[in-house]
């Protein structure tokens, strides 16, 4: 499949804006099964191309000057295949194990580990294993936009039953952490279809124990489904703060505004 993609988003600003550093995560990672045709990224400033410790195609966008409105553009097409039973195969540098770390968004509570004994064996879980966690989150909590924010962490989401795919995200790996199964977040793009959900998406890979194989999966928990060529993926990190598409500091600028526009085209 290929899939057309424009990400645009537009920062506006009180006063005027003096100085600002943003990591942007906003060029689809290299991986067998996907490849982008063509892509370029847009915005003001200057900004420094570099690959991240989890293999990111990153960009350090900086700023100094006197801005009312920052607009950054990502576009371009991108060429993606389904994983065979959501097998992801990625040159990696890193070991697994450093995705069996909890972040203070994945930290476990006594709700987080009710959860992952219902659901998974300890140390090594089995891709059915991981689809049954999967199912149970979409079931325990609801998909409600706008019922969360990005910081907003696994045991609160849950505790509260509503949430968006980071949340979903995020308690899958909270959960996978606290049986020392390796987990990581993932964000991305998603051909949405005839759904309301939303064309930026986050889900996870996990780390599976099968008879005939031992690696990344890649599971959609929002939709308790394996990866398809619907999703382009754009980072991996231990959780949202490590694969956010834009994050960073500011200096002025008053109150910030901020507009996001996803559009996903499949051809």
């Amino acid at each position: 499949m290929q899939l057309s993609i424009r990400h645009a988003t537009r920062y506006t600003y009180t006063e005027p804006l003096a100085y600002t550093i943003q990591q942007l995560h906003l060029t689809p990672r290299v991986e067998p099964q996907q490849h982008a045709l063509h892509w370029k990224l847009a915005a003001p400033g200057h900004m420094s191309a570099y690959t991240d410790a989890y293999g990111n195609l990153s960009h350090m966008l900086t700023l100094d000057g006197q801005f009312g409105a920052v607009s950054i553009v990502a576009e371009g097409v991108v060429e993606t295949s389904s994983p065979w039973q959501g097998r992801i195969a990625a040159n990696d540098t890193l070991s697994p194990l450093i995705y069996t770390v909890s972040t203070r968004l994945t930290a476990q509570t006594p709700g987080i580990l009710e959860l992952a004994a219902a659901c998974l064996p300890d140390g090594r879980a089995q891709t059915r294993h991981l689809l049954n966690l999967a199912e149970h989150i979409f079931g325990a909590v609801r998909y409600q936009s706008g019922a969360t924010a990005v910081t907003t962490s696994a045991s609160d989401a849950l505790s509260l039953g509503e949430g968006v795919c980071q949340d979903h995200a995020h308690i899958f790996l909270a959960c996978c952490h606290a049986h020392g199964i390796p987990a990581r977040y993932v964000s991305g793009y998603i051909d949405p279809g005839d759904t309301n959900h939303a064309a930026s998406h986050a889900w996870v890979d996990a780390w599976a124990c099968d008879s005939s194989y031992e690696g990344w999966i890649s599971i959609d928990v929002t939709h308790a489904r394996l990866m398809t060529d619907a999703y382009c993926r754009i980072a991996i990190g231990r959780d949202y703060e490590g694969a956010a598409p834009i994050r960073g500091v500011r200096r002025g600028g008053g109150t910030e505004g901020l507009s996001v526009d996803v559009q996903i085209i499949p051809k």
